[in-house]
């Protein structure tokens, strides 16, 4: 049960997104621009990124939504459960193993990201700025794993939700639905 009142029908941080709309558009329009906006990381790495952190960081709700995203850009469901069992033997590129080694130092403290991890990085091929947003969205995702796990959101009760969710987070982003939520109450 949440620690605050939030609807019933919107689990996750949806729920807490309706609940702070003010609040909400900065992480909406933030969320938008990082794993939507333009770069020459793909939509699919960077839900991996937004997987592994969630993952590591035992946010059931979150990594499950990642993951389901995840799948649903690369069109399989084997690389994202891939990278949560081990980054090193996962079918990414050594590039994309680097950044999410970083993503994962990130998780732990910012200050755990070296020198060397981030010139492995740029020796697989990583840009500065695929450095830079790898961090940044790790260190995002922290904040929403936090956020969501600790206000106590509830999890979905229909597992279907996340293929739902995955399907809206992949063909309408990560704005809010013009005609909000009240759609998916039962």
């Amino acid at each position: 049960m949440p620690f605050i009142e939030l609807e019933d029908h919107l689990p996750g941080i949806t729920g807490l997104l309706e609940y702070s709309k003010p609040s909400a558009q900065p992480i909406r329009d933030l969320t938008q621009f990082l794993l939507r906006g333009p770069s020459s990381l793909s939509q699919t790495d960077r839900e991996l990124i937004a997987t592994i952190v969630s993952h590591g960081n035992e946010c059931t709700f979150c990594t499950t939504a990642h993951t389901a995203a995840a799948d649903l850009l690369a069109g399989e469901n084997e690389t994202a459960k891939k990278i949560k069992e081990n980054i090193d033997t996962a079918p990414v590129s050594d590039k994309m193993k680097a950044l999410l080694h970083i993503a994962l130092k990130t998780r732990e403290s910012g200050k755990s990201v070296t020198r060397e991890a981030v010139d492995a990085a740029k020796q697989a091929g990583a840009t500065d700025i695929e450095i830079h947003d790898t961090v940044l969205i790790a260190a995002l995702f922290c904040l929403y794993n936090r956020y969501v796990d600790g206000l106590g959101t509830t999890l979905p009760s229909d597992p279907n939700y996340y293929n739902v969710l995955a399907d809206r987070l992949v063909n309408h982003g990560y704005t809010r639905l013009p005609q909000g939520y009240e759609h998916l109450k039962k």
